[in-house]
């Protein structure tokens, strides 16, 4: 892929675009193999997808000035751009339908007169760190996140320091679902920090729809992406990395499964089947909800339908006895969540789809003493993976593959199932 602002060093954020695709991917490969160190894994040939236009959502920091927006970045503090608004309308790790959705979001910040903010010019208090109200002369809008679904529907978050832009917004709303018709979804979230955080808690809609629909696959589930709700960032991968989970967890046919980190439920209802109990956990409320909407459409599809493969009886039958609930999922396997599984008994399999921090020592500790049969890991870091693995040394990497979610980069997923060699006490 060749690249004007890589070449130009305005932004280096693809770390491996000189080296070529195929390079990478081995690298990728040795690394994780060399992380796992076990000679008895079975690891399957890496998934990639294609090497741009992949990413379906776009992180526009937003700068310049109200007449004239920059959706991009911002330039590297050590670099010759520092602090400068740097254009990445045209960064093609965007497919078309997302680069051509930014003029149109930057003429709505000039009509809606959003302020960019400013996010580089020194305090003009004495105070280490800005109070809400001490930064409000910095502006208002701070980043611009634009989701692209399989279907080419749009959702657009307008990320502000405080709800007085609201009543203009939904003003020119209006404007906006007509010049982009397929925009499903416009909210507004309110982060009013002056700190280097992405979103805040507080999230307001502003269209009658409230979800993006997220088709997996071309006749696979379709998941119901809320605002705050998380993603994977690659569909094509993500896509296959669902299919992967699939097989695997058919072959070890589980009766009972939970899935921790669970998100809107992608792992989960992909590994649903006619009697297997499956239950999901997850910190954020809106992606629970996600989670059950998605279910509960599975549960009704029209009689002629077919999903996956599968047919609505099927359907009817494997999300039976499917559940969500919203909690911490160490927590939640201690049994102090409401809605998890509270009678101490062990599911046959449980699957982790942790953010990079990994699952951690404590969730590590419980699952090695349980009784659980399987593991399947999803990993978007395969350091802290290899950490987690250490401490669960009863439950032995049998299949591994690699899944090349990030192309350009050294970032990648690896997808691993453990099997218990060892029964716990």
């Amino acid at each position: 892929m060749q690249c004007p602002h890589f070449d130009a060093g305005r932004c280096h954020s693809c770390t491996l675009l000189a080296t070529p695709y195929p390079t990478q991917v081995d690298e990728k490969v040795a690394h994780v193999r060399a992380l796992l160190a076990d000679d008895r894994v079975d690891w399957l040939p890496a998934v990639t997808g294609p090497e741009s236009g992949f990413r379906n959502k776009a992180k526009m920091v937003v700068s310049g000035t109200v007449e004239e927006p920059v959706l991009g970045i911002l330039g590297s503090a050590a670099g010759p751009f520092a602090g400068q608004g740097i254009d990445l309308t045209d960064c093609g790790l965007y497919p078309p339908a997302l680069q051509e959705s930014f003029p149109v979001l930057a003429a709505l910040i000039t009509r809606a007169r959003l302020q960019p903010y400013d996010a580089t010019s020194p305090s003009r208090g004495a105070r280490r760190r800005e109070t809400p109200r001490e930064s409000a002369w910095r502006g208002e809008l701070k980043h611009v996140l634009v989701t692209l679904s399989p279907d080419g529907e749009l959702m657009v978050r307008l990320v502000l320091r405080s709800q007085e832009p609201v009543a203009r917004l939904r003003k020119h709303l209006p404007w906006l679902l007509e010049e982009l018709p397929q925009v499903a979804v416009v909210s507004v979230n309110v982060q009013p920090a002056h700190a280097a955080v992405l979103e805040g808690d507080l999230e307001v809609v502003l269209t009658e729809r409230q979800a993006l629909p997220m088709r997996v696959g071309a006749d696979g589930i379709t998941l119901h992406l809320r605002p705050q709700s998380f993603f994977q960032t690659n569909t094509a991968v993500a896509t296959a990395l669902y299919a992967q989970a699939r097989a695997w967890v058919d072959e070890v046919a589980p009766a009972s499964l939970w899935d921790l980190y669970c998100g809107v439920g992608g792992f989960a209802l992909h590994c649903a089947a006619p009697g297997r109990a499956v239950t999901g956990i997850e910190i954020s409320a809106e992606a629970v909800a996600s989670a059950g909407a998605t279910r509960d459409g599975l549960a009704a599809l029209p009689a002629d339908a077919v999903v996956a493969g599968r047919d609505a009886a099927w359907w009817a039958d494997a999300v039976a006895d499917v559940r969500f609930a919203a909690g911490d999922a160490t927590e939640s396997v201690l049994g102090s969540v409401p809605g998890s599984p509270r009678d101490g008994a062990a599911p046959e399999l449980v699957v982790v789809n942790p953010p990079r921090r990994g699952i951690g020592a404590d969730l590590s500790r419980r699952l090695e003493e349980s009784a659980v049969g399987h593991v399947l890991y999803s990993s978007c870091n395969a350091v802290t993976l290899a950490e987690d693995l250490a401490r669960m040394p009863s439950l032995r990497p049998t299949r591994a593959r690699l899944l090349d979610m990030f192309p350009q980069t050294s970032h990648y997923e690896v997808l691993v199932l453990l099997e218990r060699t060892t029964l716990t006490a």
